[in-house]
Order: C-alpha cells, then structure tokens, then sequence
C-alpha cells in the first residue's frame, strides 16, 4: 500500500528542523538591526558635531562600539550611511509633526500653526542634528545638498507654503513673502537650538531649560501668527 504523504511524527520533525534553522536566522537578523541602528545614532552624532568632511566612518565604527567593515557591509559607503542617518532624522521629524497636527481640527488653522512651531521647538531641542546637519551642508554647494533639498527641505517649504499662505489670507500670518516668512520661522525654531551653546555663552539663554524652550515658543507664535482667526459663523 503506496503512502499519501508524510507521516505526523515526521511532519512534526520537518517543522522541528525548520524552527531550529529559523531561529539563529532570527537572531542574526535581529542582530543586524540592532548593529545598523547603532551606526546611524553614531553616525547622526558624529556628522552633527563634525560634518561630513570632518567624520571618519572609523570614528562612527567607535561610537557604535563595531567593526569598522561592518560599515560597509551595512551601508556600502560613509555617503549612504549619511544619507541613512539624515532620513533617519527627517521621518522621526515628520512622524511627530503628523502626530501633532492629527489632534487639531482643519477648521482651526491657526491652532495648527502654533502646534507646528512647538513640535518644530520641541523636536529641535530632542535632535539638534536636525539643524545643525543642514547648517553645515548649506556652506557650500555639494551633491549632498542637492539630495538634502529634493528629498527633504523642499518638501517640507511645499507643504507649509500652503497653510501659511491660507494664514496670511486670513490676517493670522503678516503680509509678505511667504517663502521669507518660512524660512525665518524655521531659522528662528531649530537653528537656534542648533547654537545653543553659543547663546548659553552670550546671552545667558538655556535651551535646556523646559521654560525658555516654552517661552520661545511662545515668542515665535506672537511674532509669528500675531492676528486672530477669524470666528465661524
């Protein structure tokens, strides 16, 4: 008599030996993650404190407490380990932002506006990489802030454009160039905590502190959306 197939003690070996390939497979996996993570936190340090130029990928190794190799068999070379890192920063960027402007109704655009300057403030202060990557890029013309540009700093101008063009309409937001009016919001809510060091040193400002970080908040919102949303009927 011809057997239809396998027996089940013999199926339960077949799935005993595949669980036992698959779980180092797991862990080895779970092991490049973890080894890819720590490159790109050392990484965004690095590139952050000491630009591109100046940042060794043995110097990142260090940081991450790895093999320099395992660099490039990461990230193939320190330019798609920068470019990790920058993306890296820029979705942990956006991801709040969605968070924060989700919990506002679209009918109260100014409402959005302030919650946009206190994530900005707020996240900027968490990961002073993020200003202080595109301060360093925005020196000198390279392929890198080409890249930095079409990937992420004009997407984010595209978007914002429009709600602060929908805010000037409505007397919110002061009259002018809306790309001026952008662009001094952003300098003004990140870059200067990308030079908090230099304004602790002479100004006595603490961008450590919970309250001057509210504070400025505060005082970018009132330069900023100085007039009063206009009342639904």
């Amino acid at each position: 008599m011809s057997r239809s197939g396998p027996s089940l003690g013999e199926r339960f070996l077949d799935a005993h030996e595949a669980e036992a390939v698959e779980k180092p497979a797991r862990k080895q996996q779970q092991r490049s993650i973890v080894t890819q993570q720590k490159l790109l936190d050392a990484a965004i340090q690095a590139f952050s404190e000491n630009g591109f130029k100046g940042t060794s990928t043995r110097d990142i190794a260090d940081r991450a407490g790895v093999h320099h190799p395992l660099i490039t068999y990461h990230f193939r070379s320190k330019d798609q380990l920068w470019r990790a890192a920058t993306d890296q920063i820029f979705r942990e960027f956006n991801i709040s932002l969605v968070k924060a402007m989700a919990e506002i109704p679209e009918i109260d655009p100014k409402a959005k506006a302030e919650a946009f300057v206190r994530t900005y403030v707020r996240f900027s202060r968490s990961q002073p990489a993020l200003h202080r990557i595109i301060l360093q890029e925005a020196s000198h013309q390279s392929e890198r802030l080409e890249w930095l540009t079409e990937h992420h700093l004009k997407p984010l101008y595209e978007e914002v454009q429009k709600a602060l063009t929908g805010l000037q309409q409505i007397g919110v937001a002061p009259p002018g160039s809306v790309a001026l009016l952008f662009n001094m919001i952003r300098v003004c809510a990140g870059g200067l905590l990308a030079l908090k060091l230099e304004l602790k040193s002479t100004s006595d400002i603490d961008l450590d502190c919970d309250e001057q970080i509210e504070e400025l908040s505060d005082m970018i919102i009132r330069v900023f959306f100085p007039g009063d949303q206009p009342v639904s009927d």
